[in-house]
């Protein structure tokens, strides 16, 4: 069930960055390509680009290509989208609803727990009726002033507040012009009178403008009327006479804040609630999408018996440093791209691990995990994925029964062994582990030959991709990540398998 105060999904075009990583989550839930036809306005868009105004002529790429360059097909089989959420939200609504029992305009108005389960009180804000729910566990996504976590005590570390902007949404028809053939994801405008940051929403006549907003100098909200918001934008194009319609403002605060822990009891913190930063790099949202698929597949094993309650401790275990690491990461960002209103407390990192590092090489080092070093860094200085225990499991183009799959399409729905071509006898260990834990396991043998289940595309190597040898095998978690894995054929192949599920699942 989920309770959700607001009447209806967000109207604002906000979190528009689906990076490489949510885009494979989305996927492997059937909603990749609907996904990108609610983004379809924005599809040809790439880069940040800062000029002085839309009209003058001092122009600099940032960052040019959001993949470095990168060709995106050899390490996933999905890439990035923009995809504002007013858009994207209407399409996880939809699926939701097929299983989900989802109430808008509900508020959660108390809770309490116990060893049994979480008792919470909630109310219709149309009609007023409260009522009781009773439920095993609550997973609060409220956003970064989060009512529950702050009944839970949980405090967070980082600065706080870095800087506050005021979004404004607005429509013109003649601003195209000024912008000419650039398909950017963000330009900044540095010329004082119109500092901010450009967003396009349909490239037609639909954007959006961050102007900074300085409460510390004692400007209110109110002082950002239509007519200062139309100057502004007037000023930001360098055309005094541009059409400007002010349809929308909202403010929003960036801020650098991780809470100190991530659960309390059976209740979990997810998105913003859990962690704050920057917009700079779009690590905010996805980091909360990826919050939730981590903390999914954990609640689904803990109530279908497959695993001890304390793999819920690995939640906090696993995504808290991804979240430290993250902020930080797009504190940087913020600072690199010389966001307006923005004034770093320190000195610029010149070598940040690049965006593609970051959306996709994290690790995680927990009891979710058998043969993470606790000692490297969460998020690498180059882009690594060679199937190491704690990392997403690599992409590799499959032939099955026909089809060409991603190995990645594989994930998800149970743990998978993947076998390489000399591994056969890891099938028969798969099952036999699947049977007398009562955990499902998919076995699959990588290879060309009559008796294997995926053909790897001509000069692709199994082994060298996930780091192991012909007659290895890899255990794969159902959210994608290596949970164990073999060097090769070893004695006792039930029970070292046997054993790694058992740990992975807190079971011991």
């Amino acid at each position: 069930m989920l309770v959700e105060r607001h009447a209806e999904t967000s109207t604002h075009p906000r979190g528009r960055g689906n990076n490489v990583r949510t885009m494979e989550l989305f996927r492997t839930a059937g909603l990749e390509q609907r996904v990108r036809e609610a983004a379809f306005a924005l599809a040809g868009n790439d880069g940040v680009l800062q000029v002085d105004t839309l009209t003058g002529g001092q122009r600099r790429w940032i960052i040019q290509d959001i993949s470095a360059g990168m060709d995106v097909s050899r390490v996933s089989s999905s890439n990035w989208c923009l995809c504002s959420q007013n858009d994207l939200e209407p399409v996880l609504l939809s699926r939701a609803r097929e299983g989900g029992d989802i109430r808008f305009g509900t508020e959660l108005l108390s809770f309490t727990q116990d060893e049994d389960g979480v008792q919470a009180q909630v109310m219709s804000r149309e009609t007023g009726e409260t009522y009781a729910v009773n439920t095993e566990f609550l997973v609060a996504a409220d956003g970064p002033r989060s009512p529950v976590r702050n009944r839970l005590d949980i405090g967070q570390s980082g600065p706080g507040a870095l800087f506050h902007n005021i979004s404004v949404t607005f429509r013109s028809k003649a601003l195209k012009e000024c912008v000419g053939p650039q398909r950017f994801i963000v330009c900044y405008i540095t010329d004082p009178q119109g500092e901010g940051a450009l967003l396009p929403v349909d490239n037609e006549e639909r954007w959006v403008v961050h102007i900074p907003w300085f409460p510390d100098r004692g400007e209110s909200l109110e002082d950002f009327t239509s007519e200062r918001c139309a100057a502004h934008v007037r000023a930001a194009a360098g055309v005094p006479d541009l059409d400007v319609e002010i349809t929308g403002k909202a403010p929003w605060h960036a801020s650098k804040r991780v809470a100190d822990h991530y659960a309390r009891g059976r209740v979990f913190l997810a998105g913003d609630s859990a962690h704050e930063m920057p917009p700079t790099g779009a690590f905010g949202s996805n980091t909360g999408i990826q919050d939730a698929h981590n903390l999914a597949w954990k609640l689904a094993a803990v109530l279908r018996g497959w695993a001890g309650p304390q793999l819920l401790g690995t939640y906090e275990e696993e995504r808290r440093p991804v979240a430290v690491a993250t902020s930080t990461r797009a504190s940087q960002q913020a600072a690199e791209e010389e966001h307006p209103g923005f004034t770093p407390a320190t000195g610029r990192n010149d070598d940040p691990a690049d965006l593609m590092t970051v959306a996709l090489c994290y690790r995680y080092a927990s009891k979710a995990v058998v043969g993470a070093s606790p000692d490297r860094p969460v998020v690498p200085d180059d882009f690594r994925l060679g199937g190491e225990p704690g990392s997403r499991a690599p992409h590799m183009w499959v032939t099955r029964g026909g089809d060409r799959i991603s190995t990645l399409d594989l994930y998800e729905r149970s743990f998978v062994l993947l076998a390489g071509p000399e591994g056969r006898e890891w099938r028969g260990a798969a099952e036999r582990a699947s049977r007398d834990l009562g955990v499902p396991v998919e076995a699959y043998l990588v290879g060309d030959g009559p008796d294997h289940d995926l053909a790897p595309e001509p000069d692709a190597d199994w082994a060298e991709l996930h780091g192991t040898a012909e007659d290895g095998a890899v255990l794969v978690r159902p959210d994608g990540f290596v949970a164990w894995r073999a060097p090769g054929r070893l004695p006792s192949a039930d029970r070292l398998l046997t054993n790694a599920l058992r740990t992975v699942l807190c079971r011991d």
